[in-house]
């Protein structure tokens, strides 16, 4: 009985951890191999809740992870790439995705994983092609899940005469909500639903837990998942936290409706194992398929009311950043040149507001150390980068059009203009790096430090911010006050930089605190020009 012990605790736990690693390593080798590529599936192929399913799938395939996906596209809700109602398709395909993982397990050829990991550490370590390597790491992780499979095989082999264990099987199988529950603690515990899915697969081929039993477990790894999402959405936006409760819903929905049917779902598994001569391994899988489709094709045509439901139960706005533009439509590039022109100018303005935005949110940030105020301006740096290039594009698809000379000055102008709104973006997100290191690294600033940077941030916000105005009303007046202001800008870095050496001679502030902050007035100089290069577009300098 000891030596069933010990293969049980050393077999099984580190088994767990090689599968673990396989399916990390698979998935990040498969990520950087797919690159950017995922959000754009996710970007481009949500327009109905559908297609939000099969990308959901396709891309949880791609990264073994349905919490990944979930993820992901709570981030493109924030962005405002994606509805609510896109996004629960997304969540439901997801769940999809992830039983991939558990038909890999039942195809039975644990025998080969050492051999499939050794050809994966050679493609990581023999070739310089980040490419190749890429491929090598889901190649290893591949062989690492098999592998480590076949350990925990090998230490859930005594629970077959462990007394104690086959109690807890006829409970479970006289108490499905007793699986249910355990089921979703140990997935809670591992933040692994493929993982416990492997485990629970071992333990059916072992012939430790019969199927009646280990159903309920199943459902159960599927309410557990979600938890992941739940933890990741606290003190997260109102999006994240919708997009977490949805996949709560869906599962505990999904779970309900199964355990209402658990016989007939019993026998319907059973049958496909005995007409599909099944192992116990695929049989498992092809129940966790057989779970997640039939939930999908249940709920499905509910979505718009689980969007109501979930959107009552956690009400309030949402500060959303719109990553994708608001005015710019494609029809008027060739029916009416001039007014899609006015329409680019609204967009460059509205780009221009975010700019102003997200240098505030770094003031913010530079004085509270809030991470929030550093990842809403990072999430609008983002937008001015879509922005730049969805304008820019607008805008160089105008230039095939007949225009007057008043609307060829205006194209020119926005053109001009995009660009320095964009590197103002640039500029605050180097500002917000050099915060995190100083948060992180314990930088301390001298109290005179801190009241220079901040009066320069302001004089800096208020020049951004009328330069905004300059370019949205063609105020010369304003514009010439741009440029006042930001000649007193550069005036202050030149005199802060001196009264910087003054305070590291005395000895006052250290070298590392002094490069941060040389570096952040750096940057708030850089600010001030393109404020100025937007101010001289409206005054004909440029």
């Amino acid at each position: 009985m000891d030596i069933n012990v010990h293969v049980l605790v050393l077999e099984f736990i580190g088994g767990l951890g090689i599968f673990l690693l396989g399916i990390k390593y698979m998935g990040e080798g498969l990520q950087k191999t797919a690159g950017d590529k995922l959000r754009d599936i996710l970007n481009r192929f949500t327009s109905n809740p559908l297609m939000g399913v099969l990308a959901g799938i396709i891309v949880t395939i791609l990264i073994q992870s349905s919490s990944g996906t979930t993820v992901l596209t709570v981030g493109l809700v924030n962005a405002g790439f994606m509805t609510l109602r896109q996004s629960i398709g997304v969540i439901m395909g997801a769940n999809i995705g992830t039983t991939v993982t558990a038909f890999i397990i039942g195809i039975d050829i644990g025998e080969y994983a050492l051999s499939i990991m050794a050809a994966g550490a050679f493609l990581m370590y023999f070739f310089k092609n980040i490419k190749v390597s890429n491929i090598g790491q889901a190649v290893f992780g591949f062989g690492s899940l098999f592998y480590g499979l076949g350990l925990m095989s090998v230490g859930m082999k005594p629970l077959r005469d462990v007394q104690a264990f086959h109690d807890l099987t006829v409970s479970l199988s006289e108490n499905p909500i007793l699986g249910i529950v355990i089921g979703t603690l140990f997935t809670f515990i591992v933040q692994s639903s493929s993982a416990t899915v492997g485990i629970l697969q071992g333990l059916y081929d072992q012939g430790a837990v019969e199927l009646t039993a280990a159903l309920p477990v199943l459902f159960g790894d599927n309410i557990g998942t979600t938890i992941t999402a739940v933890l990741a959405s606290i003190g997260a936006s109102i999006a994240a936290k919708r997009a977490a409760f949805t996949h709560v819903i869906f599962n505990v929905m999904g779970t309900i409706i199964c355990l209402i049917f658990l016989e007939f779902f019993t026998k319907f598994t059973a049958f496909l194992e005995n007409q599909l001569n099944l192992n116990p391994e695929m049989t498992i899988a092809f129940a966790h398929g057989t779970f997640n489709i039939s939930n999908t094709i249940i709920q499905f045509p509910f979505i718009a009311a689980i969007a109501y439901i979930v959107t009552k139960l956690i009400p309030g706005e949402d500060v959303v950043v719109k990553y994708k533009p608001i005015h710019l439509d494609s029809i008027f590039i060739q029916q009416s040149p001039s007014f899609a022109l006015d329409q680019a100018k609204k967009e460059v303005i509205r780009m221009g507001e975010y700019a102003y935005e997200g240098l505030s949110e770094t003031s913010l940030y530079l004085n509270n150390h809030q991470q929030k105020h550093a990842d809403m301006a990072l999430q609008i740096e983002g937008a001015l980068n879509n922005l730049d290039r969805e304008i820019t594009n607008y805008l160089v698809a105008l230039l095939g059009t007949p225009f007057s000379e008043a609307d060829r000055a205006k194209h020119s102008l926005l053109i001009d203009s995009v660009r320095d709104i964009e590197r103002i973006g640039d500029h605050f997100e180097n500002i917000i790096e050099l915060i995190d290191y100083k948060i992180s690294n314990r930088v301390i600033i001298t109290e005179q430090a801190k009241d220079d940077v901040n009066e320069m941030l302001d004089l800096t916000l208020i020049t951004v911010k009328q330069a905004i105005e300059a370019l949205g009303n063609i105020d010369r007046v304003a514009a010439l006050e741009v440029i006042q202001k930001e000649d007193e800008i550069d005036k202050m870095e030149r005199a802060y930089r001196k009264k910087h050496i003054i305070r590291l001679n005395e000895g006052v502030c250290t070298g590392t605190a002094g490069i941060v902050f040389v570096d952040i007035i750096s940057n708030l100089e850089r600010i001030g020009d393109h404020a100025v290069n937007i101010a001289e577009v409206v005054l004909g300098k440029k």
